[in-house]
Order: C-alpha cells, then sequence, then structure tokens
C-alpha cells in the first residue's frame, strides 16, 4: 500500500527498516515491541543529551521515528544528569514496567546498534561525547560501525 505521496511513503519504508533492524538486534519478531523498544531508548537519550544534541540527533532520524522521538517531550528538568549507566538504563525500565522479562542494557546496546548504522558516524560520536564515560560501553565499537555500514554485520553483532 501506499499513500500517493513520495515523502511519506520513504519514510514508511525507511522507518520499516529500522524497525526490522531493531528486531534482528533483539531476535524478535515482535513489531510492536521493536517500537516500544526504540521509542523507550530514544526518549532515554533525547532526555539525557539535552535540547540543542537532541534536535541534532532528531535530524538524523526518518521523518516517521522522528515523530515518536519528539512526542511528548517537555524541556523542564531537561537534559537529566545521570552520570552511572543504572540510572540512565533506568529510565528504559520504566518504560517497560509491566514487562518483567525486558532487559535495559541489552534494549539500549540494541538500539545504539541501530543508531550507530543509521545515522551519520559524526553524529553519533558527538553524542557519545556528551554522555559520561560509564554510558559508552553500550555503544558498538567503531569497528564494529564501519563493517556494519558497508553490509558486513555478523551473527556475534546481535544481541
Amino acid at each position: 500500500m501506499t499513500t500517493g505521496l513520495d515523502t511519506f511513503d520513504r519514510t514508511v519504508q525507511e522507518s520499516n527498516l529500522w524497525l526490522k533492524d531493531v528486531m534482528e538486534r533483539l531476535n524478535t519478531h515482535d513489531r510492536h515491541h521493536a517500537y516500544s523498544t526504540l521509542r523507550a531508548v530514544l526518549h532515554a537519550l533525547r532526555d539525557r543529551i539535552g535540547p540543542e544534541n537532541a534536535a541534532h540527533l532528531g535530524a538524523q532520524l526518518p521523518m516517521l521515528v522522528r515523530g515518536f522521538y519528539y512526542e511528548g517531550w517537555t524541556l523542564k528538568g531537561k537534559p537529566h544528569k545521570e552520570r552511572h549507566k543504572e540510572d540512565f538504563l533506568a529510565h528504559i525500565k520504566e518504560a517497560f514496567k509491566d514487562d518483567f522479562t525486558s532487559r535495559p542494557e541489552s534494549i539500549a546496546r540494541a538500539v545504539f546498534r541501530v543508531l550507530a548504522r543509521h545515522a551519520s558516524a559524526g553524529e553519533i560520536e558527538d553524542v557519545k561525547n556528551i554522555l559520561p564515560k560509564p554510558l559508552h560501553e553500550l555503544w558498538p565499537a567503531r569497528q564494529k560501525i564501519a563493517r556494519q555500514r558497508v553490509g558486513f554485520a555478523s551473527n556475534s553483532d546481535r544481541f
């Protein structure tokens, strides 16, 4: 099904590619879980990196993903100033409070891999540099990012 508008059709296609990538990284066929995962991690990241940096990252997202990235965003109390990985992951865990099977660290790693694969390397480095050192370990190594961008991602890159 197409909408008849190239812009809408393209963003639906790109957003589906992102969801498919999240599903593969989480080893699931549940599209709703992939959407919820992508949304939760993007919100936690958006709220941690500050408005200007969040806007730069948002510009890297497909239009449809960008819509739920900004959904419900308020600047009050932002950015969050977590210095520890566990505090950052608590925001993700809160989004899945009724799902006891969700693992916030695995979820964050999966979405960060998807971001690293689809967003520009420069933007990813900027985002990582804003975050405290304990959160850097949630991102893939530069070598893995380079392999993924040229299509050499292997099953060992999954979670």
